[in-house]
């Protein structure tokens, strides 16, 4: 006796569903740690960038991204003075999953707090 094709498509996504897919991605958080606000906030990663126009002191700006390709990180910001700024942060590769954080404090250095998961491929 056949599966009818609707048991068929059912034993599908069952499969894809237990399968796993899974997109690896990178969730993204920029902390502004000043006592002002700050401008052109913006992170660099492989093949691309995320950022915002403004980060009142306190406020944390939450982005998740994929990374394509593999190379450094780096953020750039304007302070309340008009001084541009870019510090360069870590590299990420291809397979990389987690989470990584970007603190603007008052000094010239943001501190940068990556954490991946490993999985195996």
């Amino acid at each position: 006796m056949r599966p009818s094709p609707a048991a068929l498509i059912a034993s599908l996504v069952a499969a894809f569903a237990l399968g796993g897919c899974h997109s690896r991605y990178i969730a993204a958080t920029v902390t502004n740690r000043t006592a002002d606000t700050l401008s052109s906030i913006e992170v660099d990663y492989p093949s691309a960038s995320f950022g915002t126009n403004t980060l009142a002191p306190g406020a944390t700006y939450s982005y998740r991204f994929k990374i394509i390709g593999s190379g450094p990180t780096a953020v750039l910001w304007t302070d309340a003075a008009h001084h541009d700024h870019k510090v360069a942060g870590p590299e990420l590769r291809e397979d990389d999953e987690g989470s990584l954080a970007v603190t603007i404090g008052s000094g010239d250095t943001p501190t940068w707090d990556l954490h991946l998961i490993h999985q195996g491929s």
